[in-house]
């Protein structure tokens, strides 16, 4: 009986692709690319964690997204996108590799592996996106607050879950919610107080805190007349 191919990893592959590639390392808080920079690649995160932030015409900055190792970012240049919507920015030290927009087509076009793979990437990122907006909408700032805990800390995705995350400050962690730095300050001290988190220079996460996401899930049901409402 013939064994089973190994799981297709993307950072070997990657690493054999010829020209239109570059790898660097960024130092915590180095930009990768900033709003308005030109659209010309896509990053491919190696090793460390970035975020990713909005800037509004008013001056007020929000964290849309929290990106780890084997994630993309910067894929909007291959839609027709010309100057990047975000920035990217690096929560502690990475290793990022950098593939030219033509390199990465050139890619996709040649290799179904990575073209399957890449593809699973843009649906869990689109799942992802609207789990974000119904949690915006629906839930409270305290289980916004863990939900994003537990994304950050890898729970839910395949393999061992880190348990400590990267030292993520509390204004971050508001502006991610949308909430106040002092509602989670209270809300980081009542996990703490319940044992779903500890603090130890950085915060480590534990299983727990599961109990707080899951309770009360919101979701919608119809009533007699057949309008949605919510739970």
């Amino acid at each position: 009986m013939a064994s089973a191919a190994p799981p297709f990893d993307p950072k070997d592959f990657l690493s054999k692709v010829n020209g239109g590639r570059t790898i660097s390392k960024y130092r915590k808080n180095q930009k990768v690319f900033s709003q308005g920079d030109a659209a010309d690649s896509i990053f491919y995160i190696q090793k460390g964690k970035v975020k990713v932030t909005v800037v509004s015409e008013q001056g007020k900055e929000a964290v849309v997204a929290i990106l780890g190792t084997d994630e993309f970012c910067g894929e909007g240049c291959l839609t027709g996108q010309k100057l990047r919507i975000a920035t990217v920015t690096a929560m502690a030290e990475c290793e990022i590799m950098r593939i030219d927009k033509d390199a990465m087509i050139r890619v996709l076009h040649d290799e179904p592996a990575f073209s399957e793979m890449f593809v699973e990437h843009l649906l869990l990122r689109t799942i992802r996106v609207e789990e974000d907006l119904v949690d915006q909408l629906f839930n409270s700032s305290e289980k916004r607050l863990a939900r994003a805990l537990l994304l950050l800390a890898n729970f839910g995705k395949e393999g061992r879950p880190e348990a400590i995350i990267a030292k993520v400050s509390q204004e971050t962690l508001a502006e991610m919610i949308g909430t106040t730095r002092s509602r989670v300050s209270f809300f980081m001290n009542k996990f703490r107080r319940l044992g779903f988190i500890s603090y130890n220079g950085r915060v480590e996460v534990h299983s727990s805190l599961l109990g707080v996401v899951l309770y009360d899930q919101p979701q919608l049901n119809r009533n007699k007349t057949g309008a949605a409402r919510e739970a």
